[in-house]
């Protein structure tokens, strides 16, 4: 018969709480951790319960990425997804969700896809038609007529446009809410810092998803973008690049998660012109990463809370390799490994108003990795990866 629960012996437990010896017993019914304890014992005998040797190992928490685009691929040139047919994105997005989840991705937010794309693929995972992380989706982008990512967004100008155009993304299904602030690198005209819809527009976006309990997220370069965001009350704020101290210490206020996306900087500028990369896109990129690091020391400063997101799919920013990167890069811009282990997963499941994943805990989904070495102390551990667990059965 097959066993009613799990119990993973011998290794190393490693969250946001720290790195302690203990066993981690699953009840594989309900998916969920039932006990942590150095005191567990698996009697001889016992055919409900199947014991998981981690001897040497460590268990860590599944990753949570709070940026991704499923429909994406990393291919040079984003717009030329227009290009593709419906069905066609939804297939790239099955085969998104599979890489995510074999590289120890367990949730995902998707900030911006045509109309139920990924509204459908999160639902496709929870029915089981699909292998792949949990998915919280905002559908399509609330922005201003031709602004940053009008291609696959919906446009909408004045405070009525607005709060219809966020009452169709809720209808969908919608868990989240993400509009643009500011300008894009990735779309041509568009001034990457430049505000797109005003501070009185955010707030359309936020009373109206706020009505119904839902999260906002903005898309937000330029520090004028950023503090009319903040100060509407947007839940997080994606890029955030050219944050200044003020609009750091107004983050911190107002209690606004920061989500950097620094994959997305780096696979435009190490590419470049010569990987096909648009070359306004490559302009705007580098200029824009020369004024991130700045945006980093005064988040740090100032103790923004950061939340792991990777901006998958952009150009050379490929699905699988997303989480793992951004990682390491947190830790190049000032994270210790153990911040950037919070930031990935207690921070980033609060932020996606997803409670009970991102520990290795009594109570919380057993979404979990078997890792050969200590992510609170080397941030490259999620690179090697052994088993991955999505609420109690191995998936990769």
């Amino acid at each position: 018969m097959d066993a009613d629960r799990l119990v993973f012996e011998g290794g190393r437990v490693a969250d946001a709480r720290g790195t302690r010896r203990a066993d981690v017993v699953v009840d594989v019914e309900t998916g969920r951790i039932v006990e942590v304890s150095d005191a567990v014992s698996v009697q001889p005998g016992d055919e409900n319960t199947e014991a998981v040797d981690v001897s040497g190992k460590v268990v860590a928490p599944g990753l949570v990425d709070a940026h991704v685009h499923l429909m994406m691929d990393g291919r040079p040139d984003v717009t030329t997804i227009n290009q593709d047919g419906r069905e066609l994105l939804s297939y790239r997005a099955a085969a998104n969700l599979r890489a995510n989840i074999e590289a120890g991705v367990t949730t995902v937010r998707d900030l911006g896809a045509p109309g139920r794309l990924a509204i459908d693929a999160g639902v496709a995972v929870e029915e089981g038609v699909l292998d792949g992380p949990r998915v919280v989706a905002c559908g399509e982008n609330v922005v201003m007529t031709g602004g940053h990512g009008h291609w696959f967004g919906r446009e909408a100008d004045g405070t009525a446009e607005v709060q219809k155009a966020v009452r169709e993304q809720l209808k969908r299904g919608a868990g989240v809410v993400k509009c643009m602030a500011t300008g894009g690198v990735l779309t041509e005209g568009a001034v990457t810092g430049a505000p797109e819809l005003t501070e009185r527009e955010l707030s359309a976006v936020v009373d109206t998803a706020s009505a119904k309990g839902v999260p906002t997220a903005a898309h937000a370069h330029g520090e004028v973008g950023i503090k009319n965001a903040v100060r509407a009350g947007i839940t997080s704020v994606e890029h955030g690049t050219f944050m200044d101290r003020e609009a750091a210490e107004l983050m911190v206020r107002e209690g606004t998660y920061w989500v950097p996306t620094a994959s997305a900087l780096e696979g435009i500028v190490e590419n470049g012109v010569e990987a096909g990369i648009p070359e306004q896109a490559v302009e705007k990129a580098k200029d824009t990463q020369n004024r991130f690091e700045r945006a980093w020391e005064h988040a740090l400063e100032a103790g923004v809370t950061i939340a792991m997101g990777t901006d998958a799919g952009t150009p050379f920013n490929f699905h699988g390799e997303n989480a793992l990167r951004e990682m390491e890069l947190m830790v190049e811009y000032g994270l210790s490994a153990a911040a950037a282990l919070e930031a990935a997963t207690i921070n980033a499941a609060e932020l996606l108003g997803v409670s009970d994943v991102g520990r290795i805990a009594e109570g919380y989904r057993a979404d979990m990795l078997v890792l050969t070495d200590d992510p609170n102390e080397n941030v490259s551990a999620w690179r090697g990866s052994e088993a991955v667990y999505r609420d109690g059965e191995r998936v990769a």
